[in-house]
């Protein structure tokens, strides 16, 4: 029988996606002595609970912005990464993706003309924004698989670089 592994106290995705948070926080985190650091840090995430990932943020963000610290990172070198999970202003109300998927549909129209006349393309092509807004799950779906379905790697980069 295999032993259980002991889960951490922090949340991985609350941790990762918060790290999203660190060119915000460097704005607000005057440069000078870790003690004047230490003061701004704390009055970060006011919003958030104390807690295990509030406090690992906090110390990620201390000692990678200390000059001091061994962990230093220069402000040019420092990095985002973005996780969609509904937190993001990007993905309200539509991922981007979405969007991209959307924009695509008079092209695939254009190869297929009969989709012209069939839901939800026939939406979509009437740029009805409150229409497009009422699509559902399974029209999106229809959409995604139709302008997606097909496309090699290569053709998705070069696709995407047009946007």
């Amino acid at each position: 029988m295999q032993g259980k592994l002991p889960r951490s106290a922090i949340d991985r995705r609350a941790l990762i996606s918060s790290l999203a948070l660190l060119p915000i926080l460097y704005r607000f985190i005057p440069p000078g002595p870790a003690s004047a650091q230490t003061a701004a840090v704390s009055a970060a995430l006011p919003s958030w609970n104390d807690g295990p990932a509030r406090q690992a943020i906090l110390d990620f963000v201390r000692a990678t912005t200390d000059q001091a610290s061994p962990k230093f990172v220069p402000p040019e070198e420092r990095i985002a990464t973005f996780d969609q999970d509904g937190t993001l202003w990007v993905e309200h109300p539509i991922y981007s993706q979405v969007v991209y998927c959307l924009d695509r549909v008079p092209a695939v129209v254009e190869k297929n003309p009969k989709l012209k006349n069939v839901e939800p393309f026939k939406t979509v092509l009437s740029g009805n924004r409150e229409a497009i807004a009422k699509l559902t799950l399974p029209d999106l779906e229809k959409i995604l698989v139709a302008t997606l379905t097909g496309m090699s790697v290569e053709e998705f980069n070069a696709e995407a670089k047009k946007c």
